[in-house]
């Protein structure tokens, strides 16, 4: 499930882990049982999720995290010269929709 972090659902996840989000400009993943995991270790940690042969990708936890973090935030600075941008955000199937939590 996904959550904006200015929903409801975020900001209270926000408020319980007292996230400083001035300084958190990426991914955050949030497990009960687990807590939170930011940056390369959320986007490995939901990759593994996925299928075949995304889940591969969670192999790259062996890896250390400044090094994860730093090939993560690469990919992130160039990913709209790389891949282009979006004149407009697609508009989400009822599928896809059910997938928020808001």
């Amino acid at each position: 499930m996904f959550a904006a972090l200015q929903s409801e659902t975020g900001k209270h996840i926000i408020e319980k882990h007292n996230i400083n989000t001035t300084k958190v400009d990426s991914i955050i993943l949030y497990n009960p049982e687990k807590g939170i995991d930011y940056k390369s270790t959320a986007a490995l940690k939901i990759a593994s999720k996925l299928g075949f042969p995304t889940n591969i990708l969670a192999v790259f936890l062996i890896v250390p995290n400044f090094i994860r973090n730093w090939v993560y935030d690469f990919i992130a600075k160039n990913r709209y010269k790389w891949y282009g941008k979006k004149e407009a955000c697609m508009i989400p199937t009822p599928e896809l929709r059910n997938r928020f939590l808001e």
